[in-house]
């Protein structure tokens, strides 16, 4: 196994210039690099490539044009991130407002085996989620300032208070483990059906996690594929074989779920911002064009429209 060498700032210029990158201020772009880590800059390299095959840049292409496109996907990714926190904090609202109403508010209560599903095959699950949920209540019972109150004051957690320290993947699998009545309940909330709401949920969890950890955003693939809606149709997005080419595994997929769960104002300030930044991208760009990216995220040319299209009851065909 070859290993890799530890490179200085001088070093990974030459390898950039080798490369045909065009280093416009020698020391700035020591600046860059220093704060940002080559590694996680180069990880935005590749549209700029002539090709994958010959690995060098396209003629023109500067160090600042690549960094435009790392704060870019920086700036979206903060958005996408804020507004995440919405849906997260909305979600766990509705979870344990519904569920405290039904099988009441004291840990003993509420993580009774008996609340949820009884599908033979989930139960192995359900166990282990349940462990999982019960050594947050211990951890936390006494490092968590609003978990502490509910402790030391009246000896127990509330599932209102205990959603504040579960993870958005935690809170996300529960639902896929609740009885149907119970997901049904919650769903209609959202005027989503149960079957797409089990599907959304780890998409938005897992896109929460990569916000958070700065991974790169703008040309993440999903594992699973949504199923198609209303706004497809309505945006007229492009078919091949007789599936959507943009928003079923792409960024564009995601907006398309957090147009059917955020407020309508909400939606259209987070298009607004992601819209202000793409255009800033534009700008910035010369060697490639905004709808090489665009298609990359899954975008159509239209994807903006999405803000004034009213959300649909029925949002599947």
């Amino acid at each position: 196994m070859i290993e890799k060498q530890f490179k200085t700032l001088e070093e990974q210029i030459e390898i950039l210039r080798h490369k045909g990158m065009i280093i416009n201020d020698e020391n700035y772009t020591k600046e860059v690099l220093l704060r940002e880590n080559y590694f996680f800059l180069n990880g935005y390299r590749h549209l700029f490539l002539k090709s994958e095959t010959e690995r060098v840049f396209k003629k023109g292409t500067t160090f600042e044009e690549m960094y435009s496109l790392f704060l870019f996907d920086r700036s979206t990714r903060n958005v996408i991130f804020k507004y995440l926190l919405v849906i997260e904090n909305n979600l766990k609202s509705i979870i344990s407002y519904q569920l405290s109403k039904k099988y009441g508010y004291r840990e003993k209560d509420y993580l009774k085996e008996k609340n949820f599903t009884r599908v033979p095959e989930k139960q192995a699950q359900l166990s282990d989620l349940l462990k999982k949920m019960k050594r947050q209540i211990r951890v936390n019972g006494s490092q968590h300032t609003a978990t502490m109150h509910y402790v030391s004051n009246y000896g127990y957690i509330p599932l209102w208070i205990l959603v504040k320290v579960l993870s958005f993947g935690i809170v996300s699998e529960m639902y896929t483990i609740l009885k149907l009545e119970d997901q049904k309940d919650i769903a209609k909330i959202y005027d989503i059906d149960v079957e797409n709401l089990i599907v959304y949920l780890p998409i938005l969890a897992n896109y929460r996690n990569l916000c958070a950890h700065e991974d790169i955003l703008y040309e993440n693939r999903t594992q699973k594929a949504i199923d198609d809606t209303v706004y497809h149709q309505l945006l007229k997005v492009k078919r091949e074989d007789d599936e959507y080419i943009y928003g079923k595994q792409d960024l564009f997929a995601l907006i398309i779920i957090m147009k059917q769960m955020l407020k309508n104002d909400e939606f259209k300030n987070m298009t607004f911002e992601i819209s202000n930044i793409i255009n800033t991208l534009n700008y910035n760009l010369s060697t490639i064009k905004i709808d090489d990216i665009l298609n990359r995220m899954g975008f159509p040319k239209n994807w903006s429209d999405l803000a004034n299209i009213e959300r649909s009851k029925n949002s599947y065909e």
